[in-house]
């Protein structure tokens, strides 16, 4: 069951994909300069060869996007500082045009924290989960039988302060991920040094702290964000300040885990480096962190036993600042949205070393921050 939910999540919509369609890549970015909302790409799954569609849906900056698992609804977070005259972001449903692939917008709610940076659909399609980093909190809201987005069902104000006082005055809900089992919830809080566990009731779209309620991570590292094994007893956290991987230990009946030590995702000092996203290959051999400053990919191999990293190489972005970056779900090509040159570049992984090969395909993309790839 946990590989299914893990194939549902890498591969929304598996039971429509035609083997021979392109993958629809769907760009989230900040908005304010040249970029509009969310754009929309195609990547042939042979080549990864990239066709330029344009803009799909006119909204402010959505950061972060997400895919419903089996429906064709997408939902975006509004990463603003207000909405609706209050000091709030919002999250917004779209439905998905089966044809054309644009988006028609739904609704947004309020997310009741300024800055949504990161947001999830739980793998029973009913729950969407949102991270404030400016008002450092999560929510939770339901999806409707339309599509659209409830009010909030739990809202979650986390409260403190961590070593980096430059970084670390207060809580910044950076990600929020479920794991296999759709139980607890991890939400990583760059500004109080902590992985906070919710427990999921996905009947009601709810949260509850776990008991404990958090894992702590090194002091002044900042987790940014966290990523799940594909064997449900093993996941990774990335520290955003000081440029490390932790690899965990997780106890799916329990919701804990035990920190392993951390790695760094650096080859050699670079001055303000940060790390901006990971993922872990479908095969479960290794995983893959964005290193913003340094401009690359850094690659573990993973440790099939013990869960723990190897690095093993690092590739270059082919441009400034890569933020988020995806995995197809056949496992073929990374495809990195670099921010600062306005560029979604694509890559070829091999099966058997993990290692990246630049394709020669890209495509322009004003400040891309955020991939989601479907069929």
């Amino acid at each position: 069951m946990r590989f299914l939910a893990l194939l549902l999540t890498l591969c929304p919509f598996a039971a429509m994909a035609d083997d021979a369609a392109p993958y629809r890549v769907y760009v989230g970015t900040y908005t304010g300069g040249e970029s509009k909302g969310i754009y929309l790409l195609e990547m042939d799954r042979e080549t990864g060869a990239l066709t330029e569609k344009g803009l799909v849906a006119e909204t402010a900056s959505p950061s972060f996007l997400a895919l419903h698992p089996s429906r064709p609804l997408l939902f975006a977070v509004g990463e603003v500082a207000d909405f609706g005259g209050k000091k709030s972001g919002s999250v917004t449903a779209f439905a998905i045009d089966s044809k054309t692939g644009k988006l028609s917008a739904l609704n947004s709610q309020p997310t009741k924290g300024d800055g949504p940076c990161h947001l999830v659909v739980d793998s029973a399609g009913k729950t969407v989960l949102v991270a404030n980093y400016g008002g450092g909190s999560v929510a939770s809201f339901p999806i409707g039988d339309d599509g659209k987005l409830g009010p909030a069902a739990s809202f979650f104000q986390h409260v403190g302060t961590s070593a980096d006082k430059s970084r670390q005055k207060a809580p910044h809900g950076h990600s929020i991920n479920l794991d296999a089992d759709n139980t607890f919830a991890v939400a990583a809080d760059l500004g109080l040094d902590q992985l906070l566990v919710y427990r999921f009731d996905p009947s009601k779209s709810t949260l509850t702290p776990n008991d404990p309620p958090f894992a702590k991570t090194p002091s002044g590292g900042g987790p940014r964000h966290f990523a799940f094994h594909p064997d449900g007893v093993h996941a990774y956290v990335i520290l955003e300040i000081t440029s490390q991987i932790v690899p965990l230990g997780y106890d799916a009946k329990k919701g804990t885990f035990t920190l392993g030590e951390p790695v760094s995702t650096l080859p050699e000092k670079t001055p303000g480096n940060s790390t901006a996203e990971v993922r872990v290959h479908p095969s479960g051999k290794f995983v893959y962190v964005s290193n913003r400053g340094h401009n690359s990919i850094a690659i573990f191999a993973i440790d099939p036993k013990t869960g723990g990293v190897k690095p093993i190489g690092h590739q270059s972005t082919e441009g400034k600042t890569p933020r988020n970056f995806g995995i197809d779900p056949e496992g073929k090509f990374l495809v990195a949205a670099n921010q600062d040159s306005g560029t979604v570049v694509v890559f070829k992984i091999d099966p058997e070393t993990g290692l990246l090969k630049p394709t020669g395909h890209s495509a322009k993309v004003p400040t891309p921050v955020c991939v989601k790839m479907a069929p």
